[in-house]
């Protein structure tokens, strides 16, 4: 099945990689029932390995040198992902990372982050990451047993205590390798609540990401005629934005602002910058991002692998060359759409319709327009936040 949108017009040198996210271990010890990679509609994963093995870590190590290295990058960011990817061990993870570094030309610098559940975290296994100055970063939906009801393991049985006990080892024992924690909105809790929970973890940052769904397959709660997602998080921006200097970090309100200041700013869900992430599966195939999976079976391969293919290769494949063609690969009401250069089309993977690909607006297109309207009135100052604006709805 194809459901790439034609990219629009490429630049003659597409924007490297930044991003290499690592499939170190393709299984989970959870079975979170809403988990859009195991419960949706790719399939992919059952055929792979569970672990990637010792010559597929040692390839895209190289892999990932030499893309450094021929682009002249300064800085990349190494994420070392699942399923849960502590399953493969501490040690293998720090072993890789130490192989990264090793290989990338001397004075770059490779920022390595473990992206986890928490349940598998120990003082022994997060003393190991700290010591190869692997950062953690932890994935919860709020701070309470409550908010994590779905979080559950293969028994059925609740996941909250160990991931909680997890969270705090590293926010008392190893604050220096706490990356944060990253929630997904789910509308039915309440948004303020469900901030202060996450903050009684004490995360440095948090990164609030709507669940994965398109106009095929809508969201959960999802109303066409209304902002269910949106109004939660300005929600959770007014009690974010009221704490000013003392507010914990959120990635999604600091990057609209700066994008609404036309600063420059990178996230996969707002503005028009390159894509520049990639991912290496644990048999070393070359793939998109796995959000794509949520789309349709197969959205996210290339055809590519890190034993026969380079990077390059990568970048110039039809969805990568779609994702870096900036305003010109969006759906032509995004293209005149006044907050075009903050929203940015929203998350591509969002974008989705069968039948018509990726050239969409966002299904989140009006909570996106709540969110950025808001947050513009509140940093303009009362006055501005006294003018009504009227919703401009875009839909496929």
């Amino acid at each position: 099945m194809s459901g790439q949108a034609a990219p629009g017009p490429i630049s003659e040198r597409p924007f490297p990689f930044r991003q290499f996210i690592v499939k170190v271990h393709g299984r989970c010890n959870l079975a979170c029932r809403y988990c859009y990679l195991y419960e949706g509609p790719d399939h992919t994963w059952r055929t792979r390995p569970a672990a990637a093995s010792a010559e597929v870590l040692d390839r895209t190590a190289s892999r990932i040198a030499e893309h450094v290295r021929g682009h002249d990058l300064t800085a990349v960011s190494l994420v070392l992902h699942g399923g849960e990817p502590l399953l493969a061990g501490a040690d293998t993870l720090g072993r890789f990372t130490a192989l990264v570094r090793d290989r990338v030309p001397a004075g770059r610098t490779v920022r390595a982050t473990v992206q986890t559940n928490a349940t598998l975290l120990t003082e022994g296994r997060v003393a190991t990451l700290a010591r190869h100055d692997v950062s953690i970063g932890i994935s919860l939906d709020a701070g309470t047993a409550a908010g994590n009801a779905r979080r559950v393991d293969h028994a059925g049985r609740p996941s909250w205590a160990a991931a909680a006990r997890g969270a705090r080892l590293v926010a008392e024992r190893f604050p220096r390798s706490y990356a944060g924690i990253l929630a997904v909105v789910d509308p039915t809790q309440d948004p303020v609540a469900t901030y202060e929970s996450l903050l009684a973890l004490e995360p440095p940052a948090i990164d609030l990401l709507l669940p994965h769904g398109n106009w095929s397959s809508p969201p959960p709660h999802w109303d066409a005629t209304g902002t269910v997602y949106g109004d939660w998080l300005c929600a959770v921006f007014d009690r974010w934005y009221a704490a000013g200097r003392r507010a914990t970090r959120v990635r999604l309100f600091e990057e609209c602002i700066a994008l609404l200041l036309g600063l420059p700013a990178a996230t996969e869900s707002l503005g028009l910058a390159p894509f520049d992430a990639v991912v290496v599966e644990t048999d070393g195939s070359i793939e998109q991002v796995d959000s794509l999976k949520s789309a349709y079976e197969g959205a996210a391969r290339t055809g590519l692998d890190i034993f026969r293919h380079d990077f390059d290769e990568a970048l110039r494949h039809p969805g990568v060359a779609a994702r870096q063609a900036a305003a010109s690969a969006l759906a032509g009401q995004c293209r005149v759409c006044p907050l075009l250069t903050v929203c940015g089309g929203g998350h591509y993977a969002h974008r989705y319709r069968a039948g018509n690909g990726f050239r969409n607006p966002s299904v989140y297109c009006a909570d996106l327009q709540r969110l950025i309207r808001h947050v513009a009135a509140r940093v303009a100052g009362p006055t501005a936040a006294a003018v009504p604006v009227p919703l401009e709805r875009n839909t496929p």
